[in-house]
């Protein structure tokens, strides 16, 4: 029998992707999961296996082509005893379903057929073993594979309803992975260091009190219809095993879905004009995304590239194509991490879209560094660091107090401001995947001491891959202190949609003329980035300098802050 292999749904609003490699050619002899192509989407290089096994027949894409979903990919022979449940009924399989004994005999196209919620294995209604299947959970909006950083249980293990049994990286954080049903580890079909797909099995957990499944309605997506008595049976000589790849999946209660509010019609729509639904602003109630809403950001990105010369967001990039580097000597293409892509598309969205303006000033933070120094003991015995960034911290929420434009955001789609009545301040953290900014939350309802513990436990968190997405979220104000590694001034990149980033650079003693005479001082630069549509120079200037004067004078944050 003939089967097209298609290209198989890839996540919400994905509808193509580039071929990277086919890794077949007509003749070639192709087993079950052996991978027929990569492919790469805007998220992710994926590999595609193969369902079947068989001789390749047909190669329909080459390299560097784009495919659509659903698409044929190759067409591939096989016996007809891998198909068997492709000519049966809708009742045939019905029946078939409840009457699974074995997990090794199944055919992959039985295993396609199953739920993908928990779905014992059972002899008959009283059984005493009952395997549930694991899988990796929805991440978020098109994010369709993760890292595996860390399995923390192996085959024997008693596992708990509710505990940690993966660590997984996916672009911007590390999460932790419970799991709902408690049992004995019967099977881990993954392991540190693994890619794995949403969706992906990755442990098999036996739990003798789990219930049968008898009315089971399947949540794979099957284009195949029923056929009725005046419905032609379709012919069994060439299947189409598009299906065989769920796209509905159980989500963990413990696991937050980052979804956008829109209709699929309007992601769609979204999708075909080139636009990033996740950065439309929604009209609708609960922020919900109308196609008009689409337009409308369509429409401002639009006008500002004839105006500006320049794109962001999800339409309109330019692209300058690359020269043969090879031509000149011997190069190395690396693949950027998720971290460092995702760093790359957010701050040249924010270059593109906020009007940058950058002031620099000086702070003489010679008795402070005396203060510093004198309360340390008692910060690092509370357990935390006494360092300028956690005064600097106390020292902003202060800031916002005098200067309440600073704590805002542009919503030019309304033409409106909006104040925040909060004060979050995200913290830069260098890491060895790139930078991360991990938000502390009500800073101006903190004291140093707890500000200090609160910046050591998350800068920490960052680097050892613990940081929740809910943790680098909701920040109003930026501060990237490079102190430590060295220079003098520098023009950090608003994090929009924050309007104002504070950078510090490294501190250094300088002769400062005092009462007739040239004193040693030690002298930090600060660099401030702003959105100049919202802060215009005059308060840009006035801010930093009541951050200077702060930090030279620490009564004033009691006196005016």
């Amino acid at each position: 029998m003939i089967v097209d292999f298609r290209l198989p749904h890839l996540g919400d609003g994905i509808n193509s992707a580039d071929v990277i490699k086919v890794n077949l050619k007509e003749g070639d002899k192709v087993e079950v999961d052996q991978v027929v192509v990569e492919i790469e989407t805007d998220k992710a290089t994926v590999e595609i296996p193969s369902d079947v096994s068989g001789i390749v027949k047909k190669v329909y894409v080459k390299d560097g082509q784009k495919a659509n979903v659903g698409e044929p990919l190759v067409e591939i022979e096989v016996s007809s005893s891998q198909l068997t449940v492709e000519s049966e009924t809708e009742e045939t399989r019905e029946e078939k379903k409840p009457k699974i004994k074995n997990k090794e005999s199944e055919t992959r196209s039985q295993k396609s057929e199953k739920v993908i919620e928990a779905q014992p294995t059972t002899d008959h209604q009283s059984s005493i073993t009952n395997n549930y299947e694991f899988k990796i959970p929805p991440l978020g909006e098109n994010i369709i594979t993760a890292n595996i950083t860390k399995v923390l249980v192996k085959i024997g293990d008693k596992v708990d309803v509710d505990q940690i049994i993966l660590e997984i990286e996916t672009d911007k954080a590390t999460i932790e992975i419970p799991t709902e049903v408690g049992g004995v580890v019967k099977e881990v079909k993954v392991k540190d260091g693994d890619k794995a797909a949403v969706g992906q099995i990755a442990l098999i957990i036996e739990n003798k009190e789990l219930q049968p499944i008898t009315n089971y309605q399947s949540p794979i997506t099957d284009n195949r219809q029923p056929t009725t008595d005046n419905q032609q049976q379709p012919s069994p000589s060439k299947i189409d095993l598009t299906h065989h790849l769920p796209t509905v999946i159980s989500v963990p209660k413990n696991i937050s879905k980052v979804v956008v509010p829109a209709a699929p019609s309007v992601r769609r729509f979204a999708h075909e004009i080139g636009v990033d639904i996740s950065q439309v602003r929604g009209s609708g109630s609960g922020g919900r995304i109308s196609i008009e809403d689409v337009k409308t950001y369509a429409k401002t990105l639009n006008e500002q590239i004839q105006k500006g010369g320049f794109s962001s967001g999800g339409i309109g990039v330019v692209k300058e194509s690359l020269p043969d580097f090879s031509k000149w000597g011997e190069i190395e293409r690396q693949p950027m991490s998720n971290i460092r892509r995702k760093t790359a598309e957010h701050l040249s969205y924010s270059w593109a879209t906020v009007p940058h303006v950058t002031q620099f000033d000086k702070a003489d933070i010679t008795e402070l560094e005396n203060l510093r120094k004198q309360f340390g003991k008692k910060v690092s015995e509370a357990g935390g660091k006494l360092t300028v960034t956690a005064i600097l911290l106390k020292v902003i929420a202060s800031a916002f107090k005098v200067f309440p434009q600073f704590n805002t955001s542009v919503d030019m789609d309304k033409s409106e401001i909006i104040f925040k009545k909060f004060i979050n301040v995200g913290v830069a953290v260098d890491t060895d995947r790139g930078l991360l900014v991990p938000v502390i939350r009500d800073v101006d309802k903190k004291n140093i001491i707890q500000l200090s513990i609160e910046l050591q436990e998350v800068s920490k968190k960052a680097r050892d891959k613990k940081l929740s997405l809910e943790e680098m979220q909701g920040g109003c104000f930026t501060i990237s202190n490079l102190g430590g590694i060295g220079g003098t001034y520098f023009t950090p990149i608003v994090n929009s949609p924050e309007v104002a980033i504070l950078g510090v650079s490294k501190s250094s003693y300088e002769p400062v003329y005092i009462n007739e005479k040239f004193e040693p001082r030690l002298i930090m630069p600060l660099s401030l980035s702003y959105d100049h549509r919202i802060i215009d120079g005059a308060d840009g200037i006035r801010f930093v300098r009541w951050v200077v004067n702060a930090l030279e004078n620490p009564f004033l944050l009691s006196l005016e802050g």
